[in-house]
């Protein structure tokens, strides 16, 4: 199940960096670091690590202070920002 879950915040993700890799809108919604306290770039290393350790989710989660929905809720926040998309595929890239 949090394969899946990692597999589908990576797919949105992508999706999103490649269908508004040229807008350039201005969102005021509130930024997913204001809602978890963790930035794009700490959120794709997180979930890098879930990925990594998959059995290790939720201990990995609760060291965050998330539970799984939070971290999908946050993930999918990211993913609707260009920018913030792209700044958590990289993140995700580099601690994969």
């Amino acid at each position: 199940m949090r394969k899946i879950l990692i597999v589908v915040a990576v797919v949105l993700l992508t999706a999103a960096c490649n269908k508004s890799q040229n807008q350039n809108a201005v969102s005021n919604a509130p930024t997913v670091a204001q809602q978890t306290n963790l930035s794009p770039e700490e959120l794709g290393t997180l979930g890098a690590e879930i990925k990594k350790h998959p059995k290790d989710a939720d201990k990995i989660l609760a060291e965050k202070g998330l539970s799984e929905q939070q971290f999908v809720k946050a993930v999918r926040k990211v993913a609707e920002s260009p920018e913030e998309s792209k700044r958590y595929a990289e993140a995700f890239k580099k601690a994969s």
